[in-house]
């Protein structure tokens, strides 16, 4: 016999897919469980690894050394002032804090961790044989063709028109590639609940009746 959470999973996976049909008070109720336990879980692990042991230890352990923490902790509770209608501009301060900080830092992680890379992936040799200059050769064609389609201080005709239409094509095959991965990506996502619903919950179910 199926256990109680074998039971509860199997619900609610059924309510997800019977959105396939139309969408139903089913489905809602699904998909409202799925939020608030999403969001419960998001504020335990915030809680759990990020405040606790970042704010609340080190000021507990060692306020001398970690006093300035508190102009932390204090943004974080201005932000909470939007609710709060006659102080809800004070919370645009430290949301100006945040957004700049966390601008500061995003753009240098992603210039070290994806733009110099890529442009390091993209100036590849042609010096090779065989099918790794052809690759190569093709990649070289299609990073200068899409950049020149991006190039919007020079007019579109002749000989420019004509490498940003190659370009508008290298986008579609990527573009096309990249929709394929998240569809199989979805599909796997149903073989998967699909499996579960056979093997974890129908099979002893039946095992259980008969």
């Amino acid at each position: 016999m199926p256990s109680l959470g074998t039971w509860l999973a199997a619900f609610f996976t059924l309510c997800m897919l019977s959105f396939l049909y139309k969408d139903n008070p089913f489905f809602r109720l699904a998909e409202s469980f799925f939020a608030g336990l999403s969001l419960g879980y998001y504020i335990g692990i915030v809680m759990n690894q990020t405040l606790k042991p970042n704010l609340v230890l080190p000021l507990i352990q060692d306020f001398h050394a970690n006093w300035n923490l508190v102009f932390a902790a204090g943004l974080g509770v201005i932000l909470y002032f939007r609710y709060v209608k006659r102080v809800a501009w004070v919370s645009r301060w430290a949301l100006a804090v945040y957004v700049g900080y966390y601008v500061g830092v995003n753009m240098m992680q992603k210039l070290h961790g994806e733009v110099i890379p890529q442009i390091g992936n993209t100036m590849l040799s042609l010096r090779y044989s065989g099918v790794d200059t052809l690759s190569n050769l093709v990649m070289v064609v299609g990073v200068l063709a899409v950049l020149i389609y991006f190039y919007f201080s020079a007019e579109h005709k002749g000989v420019v028109g004509g490498v940003s239409r190659i370009g508008i094509w290298f986008l579609m095959i990527s573009f096309g590639a990249a929709f394929g991965y998240t569809v199989m990506g979805r599909v796997s996502l149903l073989i998967g609940r699909m499996v579960f619903l056979v093997n974890e919950w129908a099979r002893p179910l039946i095992g259980s009746i008969t």
